[in-house]
């Protein structure tokens, strides 16, 4: 009989089987070996500060990120006082899992299929990748880590069928020497309805790799083409393809996380990728731990209602930021001329420095609330059309 059977293996079921483990839980973690998440990999320092990621997971460190509008033009904004750090997903979600073990989680390799409830007791039955056989776990609660379009989410939560999410797709490539497109220490992030009608194409460095890719939640876009004019655009046509890789990606938290009685959600299962800029590793993670936390105060207490801590404690401290960058999806990745201001709006100052504040830190900046006036009133002129799209 486990405390928790944790369903997932990524960063984020990682992550709460690694906190449960070590406050003294028996805890299970079932994972299908091999999947690879399409991710662009970029992790800020309070995730490496958190999470006490090892510099030995670090493959690369940005110091630049440049925003590349429907037009061509270019906005390089410098990351001051730190960098972001890279991460390649097949190593570091390896990483996670490895020390979640370390800790004490006993980890079994398969497919979850269903949840069975009699009166013995709850088990989670999953098919054993070894054996082809079905096995089961009997369990007092159950975190659901799964990802997008969770099978566990459907099953359990109410609104787990409709989450909305784009498709992310990406080619992990053989990097090449440094050019005038291509440089080991920047991100490109490329906002054109030609890549993108919705979202946007990235060029990410992984140290002797980079993740090239995009995301649309429009059908019948050719994912595979738009990468491969996005590689031809940025002088990368030739590299050595390493490996493909694509999956959904949900646009906001679920208004539920839990079922009530015995399961909690976590990471993409529960929604939680920041809208704008697609960033999901560091959310995953913390949606891991408050998940963790819950369980362990419903195990403390016997009440299923404190399973509920995990979305009040990860709203409470991500929720504000979520709304902006929702606001912001919403206002400028409507259409490229709406795009060609966004990335005009990137040249000011106060917004490179409010936005990589809070994207390092993960909190919205208040220590200057004139920049934040000056910011709004650009941002409505621009939205407005007063600012010409080809004044910088």
């Amino acid at each position: 009989m486990y405390d928790v059977v944790v369903i997932g293996g990524g960063p984020s079921g990682a992550t709460a089987a690694e906190d449960l483990a070590r406050s003294g839980k028996t805890v299970a973690m079932i994972d299908r070996d091999g999947r690879i998440k399409p991710c662009g990999g970029a992790v800020p320092p309070r995730l490496i500060a958190d999470f006490d990621i090892p510099d030995s997971q670090i493959v690369a460190k940005v110091n630049t990120a440049r925003m590349i509008s429907p037009t061509g033009r270019q906005v390089d904004i410098p990351i001051e006082n730190g960098y972001v750090g890279m991460v390649d997903r097949e190593h570091f979600d390896a990483f996670l899992r490895d020390r979640a073990k370390a800790a004490g989680a006993h980890r079994y390799t398969g497919t979850f299929l269903r949840i069975e409830r009699d009166a013995d007791g709850t088990r989670v039955v999953f098919r054993d990748k070894v054996s082809g056989n079905e096995q089961s776990l009997a369990t007092k609660l159950i975190i659901g880590a799964d990802g997008a379009r969770s099978g566990v989410a459907r099953a359990e939560v109410p609104g787990g069928r409709r989450i909305p999410y784009v498709i992310a797709y990406h080619e992990i490539i053989e990097a090449p020497e440094p050019t005038a497109e291509y440089d080991p220490l920047r991100c490109d992030v490329i906002y054109d309805g030609a890549i993108s009608p919705d979202f946007y194409g990235w060029v990410f460095p992984h140290g002797k790799s980079a993740s090239v890719g995009m995301g649309t939640g429009i059908d019948g876009i050719d994912l595979k083409k738009a990468t491969a004019d996005l590689r031809a655009a940025s002088g990368l046509s030739n590299c050595k393809t390493i490996r493909r890789e694509g999956a959904p990606i949900p646009l906001r938290p679920m208004d539920k996380w839990d079922n009530g009685k015995d399961l909690v959600l976590a990471g993409d299962a529960a929604g939680v990728v920041a809208p704008s800029s697609g960033e999901g590793i560091y959310y995953a993670m913390m949606g891991g731990r408050v998940a963790a936390t819950a369980a362990s105060a419903c195990l403390a207490s016997g009440r299923a209602k404190d399973l509920q801590l995990a979305r009040k404690l990860f709203m409470r401290e991500h929720k504000q930021v979520f709304r902006v960058l929702g606001a912001m999806q919403n206002a400028y990745y409507r259409s490229d001329a709406r795009r060609e201001r966004f990335v005009s709006l990137c040249h000011d100052i106060d917004v490179q420095r409010l936005t990589f504040e809070a994207y390092m830190n993960k909190k919205l900046v208040k220590a200057r609330p004139m920049a934040h006036l000056k910011i709004g009133i650009k941002n409505l002129a621009h939205l407005a059309g007063i600012v010409s799209e080809t004044r910088v």
